[in-house]
Parts: structure tokens; C-alpha cells; sequence
């Protein structure tokens, strides 16, 4: 017999998917340290401890509320509503392409964040982060369209129980994903619209008038991020939980080695590069599967 009333969900997958969206912020937040940490190293400097990041969200979220005007509240909140939506919905295994949506919606909301003031630093931010996701968005709807040639629909449960490691046969799709991930963790050479390093020219970029707590959360909004697009990661290989774990660390260190060997490039460099490069590789991968 059911354990509870017949209203509370029961489906394993949906068990795990609320989960998840529970200690994803933890998760992300580690994520964010370990980066800090391991950026430090490789500068020759000591660094922040392991849970700055906690300590920087848990310092804002005190602070007294302050905004520009009353919309940039609501946008920070959608931002950060859309964000775990979207993961829930990747852990629960449901259609790929309304992820997409959801996705581009919480980065919309951000956008229109920025957009929402008068700061020349925040609108700029934001006119880059509108050039960054029509550069990679492309990228992520040929993926989709890869695991729907793979399984027959657009469903991540038939992700989940593919036999077969989705790298074998999106081996340039995953590769194409890897900068996307540069692009969403804010890493050189594509830390345009925003960036924690103190080399970014427009400070703050698109956040730059969030202030106190709500600053705090679309900070909580980018450990969701980070969480997110490594767990993407790991759907090219959810046979052995454990290899895929394997993947998303070798990721998130590739993207802090890349991070320190390459300088910040500018927006048309980003787009031209996107679109050629990176959606070549995807789309001549999604070809061969259209036509084997």
C-alpha cells in the first residue's frame, strides 16, 4: 500500500529529482570552492578556504535589501525559480526540449535584470550575455537533437536507460558541449557578460546592480548552474555512475585549466567561433547520425 496520501509523488525518479534540487546548492557551492581554490594554486597564490562561497552567499543574504527598482527583484527570483526547475526536471528524466526552454528562460530573466537599470556596466553585461546564449544555444538544441537520433524521442528517461555511453555515439556533440560549459561556468576566454575575476573590464557585468540579497540569489542561482551543466556532463555516460562522475570532475578541472592558460577574447571573436568551430563539430556529428 502507498505510504502516504495518494497526492504525494512516490515515483523514485521523482524522489531523486527533489533531492537533488535540495543539495544543489551545497553542491555547487563546493563546486565554486574547489574552483577558487584550485585557480589560487595554479596562480602561485594561498587562496580563499573551500567555503568561501558559502560564507560570501550566507554574508549577503544578512545584508539589508536594496534594489534599483521593484523588477529587478521578480527577475532575480525567476532567474533563480527557472534554475531549479530546470534541474528537477533533468533528475526526473522529462523532455529534453521543454529543458531547453526553461533554461534559456532563467538566462532571459537574468538579461532583462540587467536591461531593468540605467548602469552603462550592466547593460553592456547584458547585451554580451544575449550574444554569449545565441552563441551556444545552437549548440544545445543539436545535442537534444542527438539524443533524440540515439534513442527515438526526446525524453532523458531513455537517456537514463540507454545500454550504450551516449559519448560513443555523440563523441563531436560532447565536444562541441565543452565550451558551452566554458561559457555558463564564466571561464577564459569567454568570461564576457559577468565574471568573479578582478580582470573582467565591466566589473560585475549584468550583476553589477544586484545588491544584498538578492545579489545572494543569483549567486545561489549559479551553484544551481554549475550543478546543472556538469550533470549534463553526465548524461554522455550514465551506464556506471561512477565513470560519469569521473567525466564531470575531468570537466570542471578542464575548465579551470583553460580558465588560467587563456586570456579573455571579445564577443565577435566568441560568436564566430561558435558558430563556425563549435557548431561544425556538433552538426557534422548530428549528420552522421542522421544518415548511419
Amino acid at each position: 500500500e502507498p505510504a502516504g496520501p495518494d497526492w504525494i509523488p512516490m515515483h523514485p525518479r521523482l524522489t531523486a529529482a527533489l533531492t537533488v534540487v535540495a543539495l544543489a546548492p551545497f553542491a555547487g557551492g563546493l563546486i565554486r570552492g574547489f574552483d577558487r581554490v584550485l585557480t589560487a594554486r595554479l596562480q602561485g597564490r594561498v587562496g580563499p578556504p573551500v567555503l568561501q562561497p558559502f560564507h560570501d552567499i550566507l554574508k549577503l543574504l544578512r545584508k539589508e535589501p536594496v534594489v534599483v527598482n521593484q523588477v529587478q527583484v521578480i527577475y532575480a527570483f525567476l532567474h533563480l525559480a527557472l534554475m531549479m526547475l530546470a534541474l528537477f526536471l533533468l533528475v526526473a528524466g522529462q523532455d529534453a526540449l521543454m529543458l531547453l526552454f526553461i533554461l534559456a528562460f532563467s538566462t532571459l530573466a537574468l538579461i532583462l535584470g540587467g536591461m531593468s537599470v540605467r548602469s552603462p556596466y550592466s547593460r553592456i553585461g547584458s547585451q554580451r550575455e544575449i550574444i554569449m546564449m545565441v552563441s551556444y544555444e545552437p549548440v544545445l538544441i543539436l545535442m537534444v537533437i542527438g539524443f533524440y537520433l540515439v534513442n527515438g524521442n526526446f525524453k532523458l528517461e531513455s537517456v537514463y536507460q540507454n545500454p550504450s555511453p551516449l559519448l560513443f555515439s555523440l563523441p563531436l556533440v560532447f565536444a562541441a558541449y565543452l565550451t558551452v560549459v566554458l561559457i555558463k561556468f564564466q571561464k577564459s576566454p569567454f568570461d564576457l557578460a559577468t565574471s568573479h575575476h578582478a580582470h573582467q573590464e565591466i566589473v560585475k557585468g549584468v550583476t553589477l546592480e544586484f545588491a544584498g540579497p538578492y545579489l545572494g540569489l543569483i549567486e545561489i542561482a549559479h551553484c544551481y548552474e554549475a550543478v546543472f551543466f556538469l550533470a549534463l556532463v553526465g548524461l554522455f555516460w550514465t551506464t556506471n555512475w561512477l565513470v560519469a562522475g569521473a567525466l564531470m570532475a575531468g570537466v570542471f578541472l578542464l575548465t579551470v585549466l583553460v580558465d588560467n592558460l587563456c586570456a579573455r577574447l571579445t564577443t565577435f571573436w566568441l560568436f564566430r567561433f561558435m558558430w563556425t568551430v563549435v557548431l561544425g563539430l556538433a552538426l557534422t556529428n548530428v549528420i552522421w547520425l542522421y544518415w548511419r
